[in-house]
């Protein structure tokens, strides 16, 4: 393993969800997940009941994770890419996941669980000056200036730019009413 697939990996420890990300009948999805990393995979657990395991399994995925919203001085966001396979957990990694959640969406939850070999790893990381250094006053926590030194981009025009966009910015049908963490 390279030194930055070794750095993601650790990253990835250090957190329990992020986001698994591939395409169900054409259309791309995103959707939370609890995580643990075994043997330099990254063993998931999902809620069986919205489906969304039988779109990943076989296929490609990107998963993602990060520590955005802790308030954290060193900010870092990981993505791993890699093939996904249903998988059953050994009673020690059942342990490590810890208790499930009773319910998702008001269903009862139903864990299933995928594993995901990774082949690519990106990490990106944002330092924020110590208070009071700052050259730009900040809007939001994920203010623009923000979000292009993670990606090396800018923002794409006409794409809402925060969770707080207006009903117009965002895409038909997307709200903002709490999801339930798995």
């Amino acid at each position: 393993m390279s030194s930055e697939e070794i750095h993601a990996i650790e990253l990835l420890t250090g957190v329990s969800y992020g986001r698994v990300a591939t395409s169900m009948r054409a259309m791309p999805f995103v959707a939370p997940a609890r995580h643990i990393v075994v043997d330099g995979g990254v063993l998931l657990r999902m809620h069986r009941g919205l489906g969304y395991h039988r779109a990943c399994s076989g296929g490609v995925v990107a998963y993602g994770a990060d520590n955005l919203g802790s308030g954290a001085r060193h900010l870092w966001s990981v993505q791993v890419t890699g093939t996904a396979e249903i998988a059953e957990p050994t009673t020690e990694q059942l342990t490590a996941f810890g208790h499930c959640p009773r319910a998702v969406d008001g269903e009862p939850f139903d864990a299933v669980y995928l594993r995901v070999e990774p082949r690519f790893e990106t990490v990106h990381t944002l330092d924020h000056a110590p208070e009071g250094l700052d050259r730009a006053p900040r809007t939001s926590p994920a203010s623009t200036d923000d979000r292009t030194r993670v990606s090396g981009h800018p923002p794409a025009r006409g794409m809402p730019d925060a969770p707080g966009a207006s009903a117009a910015e965002r895409p038909h049908g997307a709200t903002h009413a709490p999801h339930s963490v798995i």
